[in-house]
């Protein structure tokens, strides 16, 4: 497959390196996908992976036999290991349930969070040092930001954890706009 390799046998730790940052940064979508049971996308993306991996060792079994080859190997998988989670970063994929504490006033907060079109629950609550008011909102992990600097503008002491969730069903959440939103008629 890669002929030219025998020609050019400098280029095989290049080949190795981009190929194992392809194959490990597929993998780590994978299993990203694989975790929030995305049953179609992840066997898609895992038979590329595969498929680049099977390449890229049996390159390696049939021509490498330097130092420079292994250790382009590992430093592609390294490598592979950062792109992958900047990748994953960057698509934003999944959905996070926020729960906020705060000494003011929940209602405000809710009020601040339904007019930016995030659904709100307020809970009461005694803490540690009195009573507080805990605020859950379910938002896409693309909203992360936005709602962040909602929470720390309403209170810049605010405590706050997120988690992962798999799914959401009904509620209140921002339109999201689609690819395919430019032409649909009637918008």
């Amino acid at each position: 497959m890669f002929d030219f390799l025998d020609m050019y046998p400098y280029l095989l730790p290049i080949v190795i390196f981009f190929g194992r940052i392809a194959d490990v940064s597929l993998g780590t979508l994978r299993i990203i996908f694989v975790s929030k049971g995305e049953k179609y996308i992840a066997p898609f993306i895992g038979f590329f992976e595969v498929l680049i991996w099977i390449v890229i060792i049996s390159e390696i079994f049939s021509r490498a036999n330097d130092t420079v080859a292994y250790l382009s190997y590992a430093a592609g998988y390294a490598t592979g290991n950062f792109v992958g989670i900047l990748i994953e970063q960057r698509i934003a994929f999944g959905v996070l349930l926020f729960r906020i504490y705060t000494k003011e006033s929940g209602k405000e907060l809710v009020a601040l969070l339904n007019r930016s079109n995030f659904g709100a629950t307020l809970i009461h609550g005694t803490g540690s040092q009195g009573e507080i008011d805990i605020i859950e909102t379910v938002v896409d992990r693309k909203m992360l930001r936005k709602v962040e600097k909602i929470f720390t503008d309403f209170d810049p002491g605010v405590f706050y954890v997120s988690e992962d969730i798999r799914t959401k069903q009904r509620g209140i959440f921002p339109k999201s706009k689609s690819l395919l939103s430019r032409w649909r008629l009637g918008k």
